[in-house]
C-alpha cells in the first residue's frame, strides 16, 4: 500500500493484523515485516506509530491487558449465582483463547517486552497472566463473602493454581483442545476442599 494513502484506525488494524499472525505462527513468527504483511500496509507504517518493535509488542499486550477489565466484572457479577465450578471454568475458557496463550508465550519469549512492560505494573508475574491470576481471586473473594466456599480459602493461591493449571492445560498450540468437561474436572479437584469445608 502506498504510504501516502491515508489508514483508518491504523494502531487497530495492526493489532488485529498481529493477533491473525499470532494464530497462524505463534510468537517466534510474529515480526515487524510479518504484522505489516499481514495487515496490508507499508513496513514503515508501524514505526510511524510505534518507537520500535518492542513499543507496539507492549501495547499489543496492554490492550489485551484491557479486555481483562471487562472480564473481570463480567466474572464478579456472577458471584452468587450458578456453580462455582461452573464459573470458573468459563472463566478460564474465555481467558486461555488462542490469542491469550500465543501472548503469553510471546511475554515469556521476548526479555525487552518484559522489561518494558515490567515498568508499567506495579505487581510481579507474567503479564496476563497475573492479570488473570487478580481477575480469578477477586471472584473467589466473592464467592468467600457469600460463604459458598470456605471462610478460610486463601482465595490468591486458589487463583494462582487455577490460572496456572489453565496455562498448562491450553499451552499447546497445536495440540486438541480442551472441552469444558476437562476442564471443569481440573477445577473441581483445585476447588474441592475449599467447597467441601463450607458444607461441614
Amino acid at each position: 500500500m502506498p504510504t501516502g494513502v491515508a489508514l483508518r484506525d491504523v494502531r487497530q488494524q495492526l493489532f488485529d493484523a498481529a493477533e491473525r499472525v499470532l494464530l497462524r505462527a505463534g510468537a517466534t513468527g510474529l515480526t515487524s515485516r510479518a504484522v505489516t504483511d499481514e495487515a496490508g500496509v507499508a513496513k514503515g507504517v508501524l514505526h510511524r506509530h510505534f518507537a520500535d518493535f518492542d513499543a507496539f509488542l507492549a501495547d499489543l499486550v496492554r490492550e489485551r491487558v484491557r479486555r481483562l477489565d471487562a472480564e473481570a466484572a463480567e466474572l464478579r457479577g456472577a458471584a452468587g449465582r450458578g456453580a462455582v465450578a461452573g464459573n470458573l471454568t468459563g472463566a478460564l475458557i474465555r481467558l486461555f483463547d488462542p490469542v491469550a496463550v500465543s501472548i503469553v508465550g510471546l511475554v515469556i519469549f521476548r526479555d525487552e517486552l518484559r522489561a518494558r512492560l515490567r515498568q508499567d505494573r506495579a505487581g510481579a508475574g507474567v503479564p496476563v497472566l497475573a492479570e488473570a491470576a487478580a481477575m480469578i481471586g477477586g471472584y473467589l473473594g466473592e464467592e468467600r463473602a457469600m460463604g459458598r466456599i470456605a471462610a478460610d480459602a486463601d482465595v490468591d493461591a486458589l487463583a494462582l493454581s487455577l490460572v496456572g493449571a489453565g496455562h498448562l492445560l491450553f499451552a499447546d498450540r497445536d495440540g486438541d483442545p480442551w472441552g469444558p468437561k476437562a476442564v471443569e474436572k481440573v477445577v473441581r479437584a483445585v476447588i474441592a476442599d475449599v467447597v467441601q469445608r463450607r458444607l461441614l
